[in-house]
Formats: structure tokens, sequence, C-alpha cells
């Protein structure tokens, strides 16, 4: 085969088995393959990829639909270009080869191959991470779900709590994250209905609190506790309160659950992130933690190729605004695709920031006295100024600086002087 040819190859991922379809520069098809999802399979693969003209130094490209699995991580070793192609995307080019709007694996390879070979510039291939960034992406967003799950279960015991221990939600409001706490968890296991927690003691009261770990104050949150869960109270039928209360007990399994694999994530991601290079810029940065500094490095890895400017950062974060304009019509609005998981990040990252950095809330003031925008908007529009500023940061290997991020007003510095 002749070097000048250059070869592409698409693959339609599925759960088992894969199809693999090479094409060269001028459309032909020149080998289709039907693999499994095992090292035998991935062996044909890589064997076909070498077959025609596959080498560490001139790897041929390929396009996938997915950017996840084994699959994706044997392929992105050495040098190679993944490119994961949207299913929505592949689904618009098949219909320009086929107005039948026919569809098969073997076919569907055979459009993701085209994509690269006819619009490889109009597409992006995976980053290329470090693995310990892409090891603290993981966890991070491990325990960003961990955290989303512990909330919805709360959530769930909370309105199962209503329906027939309202003194429960009472003795817990004055607690920070209430029934996600230690001494909540082991009151309601010693106490599922409202009527067993009428009749517990002091010394009873005092043993669960020290059982979740707490140290000071027990005595007087003990008598506390006692006064709340003796008070008049509305109650369901007894056959049906005890009932409540198993259903309450496995699904405060389940929070337990949840709990715990958050705890055990985040003391993972307090390992992970600090080791990280980029960490120290990160931190530097107010309204950043460990916990959402890990989150912003695991959305936008540490691949300084990957984004073009700031500009693409801040379009990825779904920070910066679009504009929609035809004809004599033209509208600014935010965008709604977008990195969901950076863009909640940078909400809360954005929220802290006022409070950490004199000239963060200043921005945020401005933008709602002098712009007149609401609190969302003020908040996003500091969110893509942060956002941009860590992108200068990262790409020049500088710790954020208050003065030069946020520098004082031309009109307060001519006052001064």
């Amino acid at each position: 085969m002749g070097r000048n040819i250059v070869i592409y190859c698409g693959i339609d991922w599925a759960e088992r088995t894969h199809d693999v379809a090479l094409v060269d520069d001028s459309g032909q098809l020149l080998a289709k393959r039907h693999i499994t999802d095992d090292a035998a399979g991935y062996k044909i693969l890589l064997d076909l990829l070498v077959e025609y003209g596959d080498t560490e130094e001139n790897p041929i490209p390929v396009a996938i639909e997915t950017s996840r699995g084994l699959l994706v991580a044997v392929l992105r070793t050495g040098k190679r270009q993944v490119f994961a192609i949207n299913p929505m995307a592949a689904a618009r080019y098949r219909d320009r080869h086929s107005v039948s709007r026919k569809k098969s694996d073997p076919g569907d390879a055979l459009v993701l191959a085209n994509i690269l070979r006819t619009d490889m510039h109009a597409h992006r291939p995976l980053p290329g991470d470090s693995n310990l960034g892409r090891a603290i992406a993981v966890l991070a967003r491990a325990q960003q779900d961990s955290l989303w799950n512990r909330q919805q279960l709360s959530n769930q015991l909370r309105s199962l709590l209503r329906e027939y221990y309202p003194s429960a939600l009472a003795a817990f409001e004055p607690w920070r994250n209430g029934l996600c706490r230690p001494e909540a968890r082991e009151l309601l296991k010693a106490a599922p209905t409202p009527t067993r927690a009428a009749r517990l003691t002091r010394t009873q009261l005092e043993a669960a609190l020290k059982r979740a770990g707490r140290k000071r104050g027990i005595a007087a949150e003990a008598e506390r506790l006692r006064d709340v869960f003796r008070s008049e109270w509305a109650h369901q039928p007894p056959l049906v309160e005890d009932a409540l209360g198993k259903q309450m007990l496995a699904l405060l399994l389940q929070l337990e659950a949840a709990c715990t694999a958050a705890d055990d994530l985040a003391a993972a991601v307090e390992e992970a992130f600090p080791q990280h290079p980029d960490a120290e810029i990160i931190l530097s940065f107010p309204g950043l933690g460990v916990q959402l500094g890990a989150r912003v490095l695991a959305e936008i890895g540490d691949d300084r190729t990957r984004f073009a400017d700031a500009r693409g950062l801040k379009a990825y974060a779904g920070a910066s605004p679009i504009t929609r304009a035809s004809g004599k019509k033209s509208s600014i609005t935010r965008r709604w695709v977008k990195n969901d998981r950076l863009n909640h990040a940078g909400y809360l990252w954005a929220f802290a920031s006022i409070t950490a950095s004199p000239g963060a809330k200043a921005h945020y003031r401005r933008r709602r006295d002098d712009h007149g925008d609401w609190h969302a908007a003020a908040q996003r529009n500091l969110f893509n100024r942060m956002i941009g500023q860590l992108y200068h940061c990262l790409q020049h290997g500088c710790r954020f600086d208050e003065a030069v991020a946020f520098p004082a007003p031309v009109s307060a510095v001519a006052q001064v002087a």
C-alpha cells in the first residue's frame, strides 16, 4: 500500500460487539470487520489497523460514538487521534448517503469513517489529558454524583417523614445537613416511629448521640430532643405507623450507603487532587476549594491544546452568551448546549467567590446595579470572567492575582490621586 494514501477508521460501538470499517481518502471501502468486546476482539482490530499502515508515528485516526470504555482506552494508546462523534451528528451524516433512511451497524461504521474523511477538521479529537488528570476526573465526577444521589434520597426520606413523623423533622431542623447527619440517622434507627421516639429516655438519647460521634453539648442536646419528641403531635393509626417505620428504615439504609460513598469519594479527591501540577494554580482562585477545584479540573482537563482560546472554554462552560441573528432580528441569550457539570461547578464557584474576593463582589454589584442583571445573570457573568482568568493562568503557569484580575476602576484611581 502506498504511503501517500490516508486511511480512516470508523467503529460502530455496541455493548458486546463492534463493527469496524476502513476507508481511504477517496471513500473506497478497504476493509470491514465484526469484532467482540474483549481482548481477542481488540487484538483483531489493532492487527487490522497495522495491516493497513497503522504505525506508532503515523496512527490511523478513529471515529467512534463514545468517549469511554476499554475499547476507547485501547485506541488512545500512543499518538492515535480518537474522535468521539455525537450520535445525533452521525445520524445527520447518514442522511447524506441514503434517502431511504435505512440503518445498519456496518453502515454506521462506514458513515463514521467518512465523517473523518470529509470533515475531520470540524471535529475535535479526545483531549490528551494525563493519567492523573483522568483519574481525578473519575473521582470528582463520582463524588458529585454521590452528592446528588445523597440529596435525592434525603428528599425522599424527608417526604416520607412528613407523612407520619413530623417530630423528627422538627428535631433535626437546627442541624446543618439535617437528615444526612450521623446523629439524625442514629436516632431514626433507635426510634423509627414517633411513638417509640416519645419513649426514649435521656440516657438513650445521649447514647445515640455518642454513637454518632458527637463530643460536646450531649446532655443539652438530649434534653432538647426529648422535649421535641414528647410534644403533642398528630399520629397515624398504630399499624400504619409501624409499616411506615419499616419503609423508613429501608430508605435509611440507602441514605447511609450514599453518605458513606460521598465521604469516601471526597477523601479520595482530597488525596489525589493536590498531587496534580495544576492544583496550586486552581486553588489560588477565590471560591475554589479542593472538591470544587477538582470538579473544574475534571471538566477542563490538563491538555493545554484542548481549547484554542479562552472564548472556547467559556462557550464550553456555558458562561458566555450566544447571539442569534437573522435578517433584522438579533437576540442575545444564555447557552443551553454546554458542559452541565462544569456549568454547575461554575455556579457554586461564582457564588463562593463573591464573599471570598472583594473584586469579585464589586464586579457582581456592578452587574446588578449598573447593568440591571438579575442574580443568576450577574453570577454567570462573574463566572465567565473568572474562568477566562483561569484559562490565562493555566496557560502561563501563574497564580491568581486579585489586583490584576479586578483592577480598580479609573474613577476610583482618579479620586485617590
